[in-house]
C-alpha cells in the first residue's frame, strides 16, 4: 500500500536520526494518512480516499465537493467522476 495522499500528493520524505553524539543515520518521515469514506450529496455517491490529516482539515473547512472541485481544477486526476 503506497503512502501517498490522493488529494494533496504528500509522500514520505527522508532525513536523519541525530543521536546525542551527533551521529546521523537515515530515516523516513511518513505522512499522517487516514483511509476515510466521504458522502458527496451533490452527486449522491460514497467515495473512499486515503487522505492526509491536513487535507481532512481543509475538507472540514470547505466541504468535500468544493475541495474536490478545487483539486480537480489544479489538474489532480481523481479516480472517479464528480458529475
Amino acid at each position: 500500500m503506497s503512502k501517498v495522499c490522493q488529494l494533496t500528493g504528500k509522500r514520505p520524505i527522508s532525513g536523519n536520526n541525530v543521536s546525542h553524539s551527533n551521529r546521523k543515520t537515515k530515516r523516513r518521515f511518513l505522512p499522517n494518512l487516514q483511509k476515510k469514506r466521504f458522502f458527496i450529496p451533490e452527486t449522491n455517491q460514497w467515495v473512499t480516499l486515503k487522505v492526509s490529516t491536513s487535507a481532512l482539515r481543509t475538507i472540514d473547512k470547505l466541504g468535500i465537493y468544493q475541495y474536490l472541485k478545487a483539486v480537480e481544477a489544479k489538474g489532480v486526476r481523481l479516480g472517479f467522476d464528480l458529475q
